[in-house]
């Protein structure tokens, strides 16, 4: 009750007070999501792999394999029968959500993610916690400014904002989260959205200073003194580690259109095989170097590495476990994301080729962090094509201000690479591949642009059509569907439209619903061309035909033209 009192109060406030209170709640309790899973998947993984690396080599291979077979079942079979939206990483679920849902995300989506994303990370998928991260935080602060009375069509700033503080706390990084949501989600460095993300971005830090303390994500050694040596090796390093990215870019994508097209698998075991590709490549990295970083996130061995030093050719050999292990694991449908991975491959590409060079130049271990440091932006920067995101965020997590002109020049190289690589970011790839439109993911950012799309970009390609003038057919499409207005076709011909209303009144008075004439237009018009359309149509509704009219492609309502021009104006 206290609880409902406190939604029902906030709602009293004046605007200018919510404005400022909304974005410290989504801040606290997204921050509070995010340190939840932090804790949760690292508590799993250090006592399963930490605790069995101290073991003898059978038993960690015995209980190794147990681990990664069971947790990856039980991700499976949650996925399967609770949630499948739940897989992968979230972020491109979420841009997804932010951009066609208005900011919704249903609850049951997060608490799945969070479930399954801990017994994947923590039971040693090679994958990130930082992208399901982002989901729950966003999905968390979504729902949240559901109980202060928002409406579904309006969740897009508390879902920014949760989402910035979700990444805040999940690094310890609030720069970067910042810039990471107007980079990547809201797709605009100078959306109005920008001081709340700021707000709720600098409180999701609080949370996890609060609870966890101050310290870097990666505890450095100091880099005072660099040699002239390591600004030659500082392209190459970014152009390996951006290459690494595309490489895995391009493999992911590949195996996992192969295995959603394949049907013969069961879907609750495909993250299994995931796993076991990975147990494959991490025991036998295990037995060879002692080292565990293909499982899970592999933080430990990174931070060792740069603490400590590592030999070249071991960071080689975890460079090639960590990548294919990753693009079986999210390939195979496995639950989690991709920014732990990358920061691990461009961190070990890193070391290695500074190891390397140090055979015959005057490198010292300083250099061969700095280039490590690059290798981590260089290819987290190939893959999500934020350049100010992926600078920021390792010099956040290092907390070396020294690092800075070196990530300057990686991030250049980087993303040179990484536009000759591929045509679009990894996220984006990802949601073509799932059949997503990008220009409705990432629509023109002016009104004059978006008045010269084609109505085809907004038009709905799936909808609902009356082809049986029965009233049976009427009372199951009234129940079935809450929708207005219905295209009526018969024998295939368009032969107008009927209105929600007209049905139930000719329902009640034992009659034949009068058809309103269509209102058409062509799929290659432009949005404004169809203004005076809508003038025109008693119903609301234009129908959108192939160029020769033989064809009815989609149709267009009121509401997804507004919806489509509020798109522009967040």
């Amino acid at each position: 009750m206290r609880f409902n009192s406190f939604f029902r109060s906030m709602q009293k406030y004046p605007e200018n007070i919510r404005s400022f209170l909304l974005p410290v709640i989504y801040g606290i309790v997204a921050g509070l999501a995010a340190v939840s899973f932090l804790l949760a998947t690292n508590f799993v993984f250090e006592h399963t792999y930490v605790a069995l690396s101290r073991r003898s080599l059978p038993e960690f291979l015995i209980w190794s394999f147990i681990v990664i077979i069971s947790t990856s079942l039980a991700v499976g079979i949650m996925l399967n029968y609770l949630s499948k939206e739940a897989n992968g990483s979230g972020v491109p679920q979420l841009k997804a959500a932010y951009w066609k849902d208005l900011g919704f995300v249903s609850w049951k989506p997060i608490w799945v993610k969070f479930i399954t994303g801990v017994l994947s990370i923590g039971g040693g998928a090679s994958l990130g916690r930082e992208g399901p991260t982002v989901y729950v935080a966003g999905g968390v602060a979504s729902n949240v400014a559901g109980m202060f009375g928002t409406p579904r069509q309006a969740r897009r700033h508390a879902t920014a904002l949760g989402a910035a503080a979700g990444l805040a706390a999940a690094f310890n990084t609030p720069l970067a989260a910042i810039t990471f949501v107007l980079e990547e989600l809201i797709g605009d460095m100078n959306s109005r959205f920008l001081g709340g993300v700021v707000l709720s971005s600098v409180f999701g830090s609080f949370v996890v200073y609060a609870i966890i303390g101050k310290q870097p994500a990666f505890n450095l050694p100091g880099v005072e003194t660099l040699s002239w040596w390591v600004y030659l090796i500082v392209p190459l390093v970014a152009a390996f580690a951006a290459w690494m990215g595309i490489i895995f870019q391009r493999q992911t994508l590949y195996l996992r259109s192969q295995v959603k097209q394949n049907n013969k698998i069961p879907f609750w075991i495909k993250p299994a095989i995931g796993g076991l590709i990975t147990w494959l490549i991490g025991a036998a990295v295990f037995a060879g170097t002692g080292k565990i970083g293909v499982f899970g996130l592999g933080y430990h061995d990174l931070s060792s590495a740069l603490n400590i030093s590592m030999e070249w050719k071991i960071a080689a050999l975890l460079v090639v476990g960590k990548l294919a292990a990753t693009i079986a694991c999210y390939g195979w449908e496995g639950c989690g994301g991709i920014f732990a991975p990358s920061l691990f491959i461009g961190g070990m590409s890193g070391l290695f080729i500074g190891g390397l060079a140090g055979e015959w130049m005057p490198v010292t271990h300083s250099d061969c962090v700095i280039l490590a440091a690059v290798g981590m932006s260089s290819c987290f920067g190939a893959l999500v094509r934020a350049p100010m995101t992926s600078l920021l965020m390792v010099f956040e997590m290092t907390h070396q201000f020294s690092m800075v002109p070196a990530l300057m020049i990686g991030v250049i190289v980087s993303q040179t690479i990484a536009r000759l690589g591929a045509k679009h970011n990894f996220y984006d790839s990802l949601l073509l591949q799932d059949g997503h439109e990008l220009i409705k993911i990432k629509p023109p950012r002016d009104f004059k642009s978006w008045r010269n799309l084609r109505v085809q970009v907004i038009a709905n390609k799936k909808p609902v059509v009356v082809d049986d003038m029965s009233e049976t057919s009427f009372r199951t499409t009234l129940d079935k569907y809450p929708y207005n207005c219905f295209p009526v076709k018969i024998n295939g011909v368009l032969t107008g439209v009927v209105t929600r209303s007209e049905i139930e009144s000719a329902l009640q008075q034992k009659r034949q619903p009068v058809v309103e004439p269509a209102i058409i237009c062509h799929d290659e018009e432009k949005l404004h061309n169809i203004e005076n359309k809508f003038i025109q149509s008693t119903t609301g509704m234009v129908i959108v035909m192939n160029k020769d009219g033989s064809t009815m492609i989609g149709l267009i309502t009121l509401h997804d033209l507004l919806r489509a021009q509020a798109a522009i104006m967040e």
